[in-house]
């Protein structure tokens, strides 16, 4: 009986512990309806239009659901629309329908943010609100590095969303998504902050906040809400492999976004600061040869000519670790920092340089256009044998004159540090240890102040640009 007794209570003690937490993660669990309810009517539909020809306007447009499993569910609910009574006669058109998007209200006058890709190439966009009113909206402005655009439609007394910051996100904190996936009108879906912060390719520019949160086409330009109703970012990206949502989206943070679009309110364009170097990251090997605890920072391989780094104090070799008091973590965290400085305006630059600190002030410029910064991009004959393993020859004057400070190439690698660092044939070396290298002159300096045993950085220019690789000297 004593058994059964103390089993009894085992199983009335374990009851109530799984009812305890039942209740409490029940009660953790965020309820979004009040969130939604007053906020949702913030929120727009965004359809564009092109003067392509004629069409049947009784034909919605989505998106090409062939190799979808639910391309035949999606036909059927498009014909049903069509077929419902009071639906519009198919008569012909001047306009077909290209895109499906979102949008919010950001002022009750009538100024509409969402994603330059949404409305890109439209010659007509209609915004739908929430009460089923439509108008035709005029284009204020667009900005295609950050994917952000402004419009304006002719109404007053708006319902506008709250503004929040996205700086003060955490990682697993909620959020919501209200917009129009598929063309599915004011569709909500939640989710929890994955990061933040986030550099995407070829999207330098804009620290992306990374979310699980449902995202399809048709959401982007919508916004993200905080569990305060508060807008803290635009949906803009999914990664996918299918098309379809796979648990990565990818949000504007809301305060680089509502500054591209006071500057298009004012100026129709957007100016973004430009430092003019070519960085990359710091690694475990590189931090050791540069005398650094840890690897952090952005280490500049390369300082553009004609640009504010090329009028700074700023040197091939620095490693920035901190930008107008943002921490610089990964060589991915500097654009979005130098981005947001207005050209013209002076940042305090935090480098470690040759094991130092160093503090400098460098006046930043405007970051010039895609063309325009694609386009920043004779002597003894004897071969050298040094420490590294490798044979190195003068540039050829052709070379040198695309140059801007010498170097020497590497004609040869045989087995040693040099081959073991990943150093090339027709690897242009510019900088040894810190130690810059015109010629082969200066090469053969640099490898004699070159101690065994010790951990070194070598620049060396490639095709497609230039590099710090680490080794260690036998």
């Amino acid at each position: 009986m004593k058994g059964a007794s103390t089993l009894t209570r085992f199983y009335a003690v374990f009851t109530l512990l799984l009812l305890m937490i039942s209740g409490q993660s029940s009660a953790d669990f965020p309820d979004f309806t009040e969130l939604v309810e007053q906020n949702h009517k913030s929120v727009v539909n965004i359809s564009t239009s092109s003067a392509t020809g004629t069409s049947d306007s009784g034909s919605n447009t989505m998106p090409e659901f062939d190799n979808s499993p639910f391309g035949e569910f999606f036909r059927k609910f498009l014909e049903q629309q069509q077929n419902a009574p009071g639906a519009p006669e198919a008569q012909e058109q001047q306009f077909d329908s290209d895109s499906l998007g979102s949008g919010f209200i950001i002022s009750d006058d009538g100024f509409v943010l969402t994603n330059n890709h949404v409305i890109d190439g439209a010659d007509e966009i209609i915004v739908r609100l929430h009460d089923r009113r439509q108008y035709v909206a005029e284009l204020i402005g667009k900005d295609k590095r950050s994917d952000v655009a402004v419009l304006k439609i002719d109404a007053t007394d708006l319902p506008a969303a709250r503004i929040g910051q996205s700086s003060s996100l955490k990682v697993g904190e909620w959020v919501l998504a209200i917009g129009s996936p598929f063309g599915f009108d004011f569709s909500v879906t939640a989710g929890i902050v994955s990061a933040t912060g986030r550099s995407l390719p070829r999207e330098n520019y804009v620290p992306f906040i990374q979310t699980d949160v449902a995202i399809n086409p048709g959401n982007s330009g919508g916004p993200l809400f905080n569990l305060a109703g508060e807008v803290v970012g635009i949906n803009s990206q999914i990664y996918s492999r299918t098309g379809g949502f796979m648990g990565l989206s990818f949000s504007i943070p809301i305060e680089m976004a509502m500054d591209i679009a006071d500057q298009l309110k004012e100026t129709g364009t957007v100016s973004r600061g430009w430092l003019g170097v070519i960085i990359q990251e710091v690694t475990r090997e590189l931090a050791e040869s540069f005398s650094m605890r840890t690897a952090h920072g952005a280490l500049i391989s390369r300082i553009l000519p004609d640009s504010p780094a090329a009028d700074s104090d700023l040197k091939v070799g620095d490693i920035i670790v901190e930008f107008n008091g943002s921490y610089v973590d990964k060589s991915s965290a500097l654009p979005p920092l130098v981005g947001q400085v207005r050209a013209g305006g002076t940042a305090k630059v935090d480098v470690i340089r040759e094991g130092e600190m160093v503090t400098l002030d460098v006046l930043i410029g405007e970051l010039p256009g895609a063309q325009e910064l694609a386009q920043n991009r004779s002597a003894p004959t004897s071969k050298v044998s040094n420490k590294l393993g490798i044979e190195v020859v003068p540039l050829d004057d052709e070379t040198r004159a695309n140059m801007e400070s010498g170097g020497v190439e590497v004609k040869a690698v045989a087995s040693g540090p040099g081959k073991d660092a990943g150093i090339r044939v027709g690897d242009i070396l510019t900088m040894i240890d810190n130690t810059h290298v015109e010629n082969v002159d200066d090469f053969e300096k640099a490898m004699e102040a070159v101690e065994s045993g010790s951990s070194i950085a070598v620049l060396v220019q490639r095709e497609q640009g230039p590099i710090f690789i680490a080794l260690t000297i036998d």
